[in-house]
């Protein structure tokens, strides 16, 4: 039988050896793989098995079907391939096995978070004071943020929410861009607002809010509950709303404004981008991932709110089992699961801290640099490929790219996507589907550009 000690050290040598070769192995799998990993996981057994062969025949059957987001050219979704500090954090994190609720399920984990929350909310440029969650992701930050601020702007007017519901209260107006994430809709349908209670504001050509038009919009109804929704870094172009300008007319209309900088709101760790998000500091509650510019493993996300009494109020719960610490005992009052919706939770500071304690403050700030940088080098030599547009202004880490109509555009995405030299997605932008780049990676080097940049021009040129 094989003890504990061997089976981790067979796991951990499984382990590095697939982010070793996740830079030289296809992107992503083949069809072939794809279909084989069902059969190949087998059929409920009857009886036990060693666990050294359980690990052995869950490698065998699913490592051929993996993608490489671990590697150097995988530009999909703004995933960042996890930092190897960050890693070997979370695979602690396994071990240790922490219910991070309270200092009391895990007085170690509430510390790392404590501490954690304080260093990013000192890296991106937010109040001191603001109060902080570990979530899953950029969903969870923003219904998290956007329970806050229902709960603030109803309780101004006299309801309170958390105790009587939405039915009978006075109506909450959501104004944002048609260029918002979906992430946005996907909360307010969970926090009883609906998709549809949305008032649109119109954008400029990349997509960043017109803040002539979102002070037309907020005038153009009496005084009441408001939420705003801004966004640091558009999900396909990477534009960053006027963040002080929109948030000062929304306070003048009594409105609570949320930034949805999933990935953009990393742009405040860099010198040479902090213009973009001027003003951040403004604004009453934020969202943003870990898992995309951070570079630490799935599942990682941060809701912040300059409001505590609000996120605690919108997010806490009491029962008679969940013994609070006490203060006699010397560990910190600040409950983590008091700030998020799972109170069954995995400790997620200690990946975080890791990742902020192996790049440090230049560490981050070249990441982010980087990555903008690697960006560009994208843009300008597929601008100089026959039959190939960039579509937006690269400010950021995303490029969009277009190769005639729709239908040429889709046939060169699935020909690099089957390529396994790299992978981007797609998108439908003003209309046009368009490949869509997010430079993401710590890992990203200027030969993965050159060679993924050759694989697009090798599928266009494949297609004509």
């Amino acid at each position: 039988m094989t003890t504990l000690r061997e089976l981790l050290a067979t796991t951990a040598s499984i382990a590095a050896d697939h982010r070793e070769g996740a830079a030289e192995r296809p992107v992503f799998p083949t069809t072939a793989d794809l279909a084989a990993v069902a059969s190949a996981l087998g059929a409920l057994r009857d009886s036990p098995m060693d666990a050294a062969d359980v690990i052995a025949e869950l490698v065998a059957a699913v490592e051929p079907a993996l993608v490489a987001t671990s590697g150097s050219r995988y530009f999909g979704f703004v995933v960042g391939g996890a930092l190897d500090a960050a890693t070997a954090a979370d695979v602690l994190t396994t071990a240790w096995d922490q219910p991070a609720f309270n200092a009391v399920t895990s007085p170690g984990a509430a510390v790392v978070e404590e501490v954690t929350g304080q260093w990013l909310k000192e890296l991106l440029g937010l109040p001191a004071h603001a109060s902080f969650g570990f979530t899953t992701g950029g969903q969870g930050a923003n219904t998290i943020s956007l329970a806050a601020a229902r709960h603030h702007v109803l309780a101004r007017a006299g309801w309170d929410v958390e105790q009587d519901g939405l039915i009978g209260a006075p109506r909450v107006r959501v104004v944002a861009t048609g260029q918002r994430h979906a992430t946005i809709d996907r909360a307010l349908r969970l926090l009883g607002f609906g998709a549809g209670s949305l008032e649109p504001v119109a954008t400029d050509a990349q997509g960043a809010i017109d803040v002539a038009d979102l002070g037309r919009v907020l005038a153009s109804a009496a005084a009441g509950p408001t939420i705003v929704c801004l966004q640091a870094g558009n999900v396909n172009t990477g534009a960053f709303d006027d963040l002080a300008a929109a948030t000062a007319i929304a306070h003048e209309h009594g409105a609570w404004v949320h930034v949805d900088g999933a990935f953009g709101l990393w742009a405040a760790a860099s010198p040479a981008l902090r213009h973009l998000v001027a003003g951040i500091e403004t604004a009453d509650s934020w969202g943003t991932d870990g898992h995309k510019w951070l570079n630490v493993p799935y599942d990682s996300g941060y809701a912040f709110c300059a409001h505590p009494d609000a996120h605690a109020a919108a997010m806490s719960y009491t029962a008679a089992y969940l013994t609070a610490p006490s203060p006699a005992a010397g560990f910190g009052q600040r409950a983590p699961g008091d700030f998020v919706f799972e109170s069954s939770r995995r400790a997620r500071g200690f990946a975080t801290w890791a990742a902020l304690r192996e790049l440090g403050r230049v560490g981050v700030a070249d990441l982010v640099d980087r990555c903008c940088g690697l960006a560009r080098r994208f843009a300008e030599q597929l601008a100089a490929t026959d039959g190939a547009t960039v579509e937006n202004d690269v400010v950021l880490n995303q490029v969009l790219v277009g190769f005639g109509d729709d239908e040429q555009t889709d046939l060169v995405i699935a020909a690099v996507q089957q390529s396994g030299e790299c992978w981007m997605g797609a998108t439908t932008w003003r209309g046009r589907r368009l490949m869509r780049i997010s430079v993401s990676s710590w890992r990203t080097t200027e030969d993965d550009v050159d060679r993924s940049v050759a694989a697009i021009r090798a599928a266009l040129s494949s297609l004509r």
